[in-house]
């Protein structure tokens, strides 16, 4: 179903057309009403009344997440305090976290986009939406309630719980039709599934969609077949309020974008040049309609391309490639992100000094699962073993406190770690 034709099947010069005028309007906002930008508009010496189509956007100066960072936690905002009703954040558990401010038009805005999102994988005003992202300052699950009930359906916000079976029978009793979660909570569930002795046939299941973690067709086989639904993938990050930047059709071949609200390019991460269709390279998303945190050219660290040509669900909309990796080493483990310069502090804070580590993911039996290699130096050498127990002991422990994530700490002989055709140590090697 297409929620909203006029949108999601315009034609291409009238989303142009459209794209060029509201970045106009963000362009012109931001210059009056955000000090960072008018900043950097001038130290750039950016004439922004020479914007005058999408392929200007190139004259534009980058926004990171370390501007961001910079601006904690309301100096990004483009409106007075007082016009804002929601605040979301990152984690920040790499620094300062990021405070995401949103107008009651920006709610209404994510609202609708999320609904298209929705209605673009046949869910309907007669589902019941069971929500299994958390609920707290990460935009998630706020997110895809607004856009459940703005579609009309019932919704069902049981959160992430620890408590796999409980999730189950939530699902089971109130005849579920739709999930929303990780995908590897979602492998999770359908782990336990049988565990429990409940066959997916007993559920009412039919939809599942899943974000907030990079995943592949080899995990959608794996849910679709386990849960008997069909699963499809959404795509958005905190920065951009949220889910709605992009989803799956039912031809399942790229996602969608909401090009009405946002303008993206894929860039070279190391050249910053931008790249033609078809051609992967970090994702770069514009806001062209947001109030409350207006961001221009935000470098998202995401891992994409551009897909052209029409698809077969009558869309006009640009589709993007899933994402499959992160330009910054960046991992996802159960929804949570994981930056190796994150594991670098634990390590020196610990003794390790600058000990040469490795984070290798692995999928065992739908569980990801973590493992932090860390090479011994001649300093870390004891004759007591219950000295280097208590050093791997107090790694593990301080990266589930900090980071919220279990790791299984092991120590390697130097030398042994795996290391990139230049001689580097791979940070990360991701075997799902």
């Amino acid at each position: 179903m297409i929620y909203n034709p006029k949108y999601e099947t315009m034609p291409r010069e009238e989303i142009e057309q459209l794209q060029i005028e509201r970045l106009q309007s963000t362009l012109n906002r931001v210059c009056r009403n955000v000090a960072f930008y008018k900043s950097v508009f001038d130290e750039s010496a950016t004439d922004i009344e020479k914007i005058r189509s999408i392929r200007d956007l190139v004259h534009l100066p980058f926004t990171t997440k370390e501007d961001l960072r910079k601006s904690y936690p309301y100096n990004m905002f483009a409106v007075p305090l007082r016009d804002i009703v929601r605040i979301h954040s990152t984690t920040g558990r790499t620094g300062r976290p990021i405070a995401i401010g949103l107008t009651r038009n920006d709610i209404v805005n994510w609202s609708e986009l999320v609904a298209r999102v929705l209605a673009a994988t046949g869910v309907t005003d007669n589902d019941f939406v069971q929500i299994a992202f958390d609920y707290n300052m990460f935009t998630g699950g706020f997110g895809l309630h607004y856009g459940a009930e703005k579609l009309g359906a019932s919704v069902i916000p049981s959160s992430q719980m620890s408590n796999i079976q409980r999730q189950i029978h939530i699902m089971k009793d109130y005849k579920t039709t739709v999930l929303l979660s990780t995908p590897s909570y979602a492998v999770r569930i359908a782990n336990n599934l049988a565990d429990m002795g409940i066959h997916p046939d007993e559920l009412n299941l039919k939809v599942g969609l899943f974000g907030a973690e990079p995943w592949g067709e080899n995990t959608r086989g794996r849910i679709e077949d386990k849960l008997h639904i069909s699963a499809f993938n959404i795509y958005g990050i905190n920065e951009m309020m949220g889910p709605g930047v992009s989803g799956e059709c039912s031809e399942k071949n790229g996602l969608h974008i909401n090009e009405d609200q946002y303008i993206v390019e894929i860039i070279d991460p190391l050249s910053w040049e931008q790249l033609p269709p078809g051609q992967e390279g970090e994702l770069v998303i514009t806001t062209i309609s947001r109030e409350g945190f207006p961001l221009i050219r935000y470098r998202t660290g995401d891992i994409s391309a551009i897909m052209e040509g029409t698809c077969a669900c009558g869309r006009t909309t640009l589709r993007m490639k899933h994402i499959a990796a992160r330009s910054d080493d960046m991992v996802v483990i159960n929804g949570i992100n994981v930056f190796p310069s994150q594991i670098g502090e634990i390590l020196r804070r610990s003794g390790c000094g600058e000990a040469q580590f490795q984070i290798i993911m692995d999928n065992i039996r739908g569980d990801d699962v973590m493992e932090v290699r860390v090479e011994l130096l001649d300093s870390m050498f004891n004759d007591e073993i219950k000295e280097l127990m208590r050093l791997k002991n107090f790694i593990t422990e301080s990266i589930e406190r900090e980071m919220g994530v279990a790791a299984r700490v092991s120590l390697a002989e130097q030398g042994t770690l795996r290391k990139t055709p230049e001689g580097r140590v791979r940070p990360v090697i991701d075997n799902r």
